[in-house]
């Protein structure tokens, strides 16, 4: 919750990615909030106050996955409604002469979305396939698992893409975005 909190304020593409770890954490531990207060939130140097909250937060996030059905697999609708207000950001920038620099961002970017997205097989927008490629790299280096040099060179274009895409976000919500 604490690093939610943060990354949020910080940027919102950090905080979905971390979002989408903590669901998968929460399905890693079977959705059993006992052994993610013992096995997982045990590792953290927490207070009985900071401990108490994040048991709070995940015992919510755990309810919300039964009732929305993402037990095994799937995101959240809070972390859907994220995404969805990136998208629908996405293309306002795109559409927009003010955001040259977006707009070439994206291009650039393009050919490994439609590489990645033929690759996955699928139905995923733009957006959401750069989250997947980000997502899909850091469980890679968990991992340590050998990240290819075309893979990094999507990923380092993908990266200043959604970079951008945060930083028109947090302008936006603080009302500096001329579209």
């Amino acid at each position: 919750m604490f690093v939610a909190k943060q990354l949020k304020d910080r940027s919102v593409c950090e905080y979905l990615l971390y979002m989408w770890q903590v669901e998968d954490t929460i399905r890693a531990f079977g959705l059993d909030i006992d052994r993610i207060r013992t096995e997982y939130l045990a590792g953290f140097q927490l207070d009985d106050e900071q401990m108490k909250h994040e048991v709070q937060w995940y015992e919510d996030l755990i309810r919300m996955m039964h009732e929305e059905g993402c037990q095994q697999q799937g995101h959240l609708q809070i972390n859907r409604g994220t995404l969805s207000l990136l998208v629908d950001l996405h293309q306002q920038l795109l559409r927009s002469p003010k955001h040259p620099f977006y707009s070439a961002a994206y291009y650039k970017a393009l050919p490994y979305i439609v590489e990645l997205r033929a690759k996955s097989g699928k139905e995923s927008g733009e957006v959401e396939t750069c989250f997947n490629c980000l997502y899909g790299v850091m469980m890679l280096r968990l991992q340590k698992r050998e990240v290819s040099e075309d893979t990094q060179q999507a990923v380092a274009a993908i990266s200043h893409l959604l970079a951008l895409l945060a930083d028109a976000y947090k302008k936006d919500k603080t009302g500096e975005l001329e579209l």
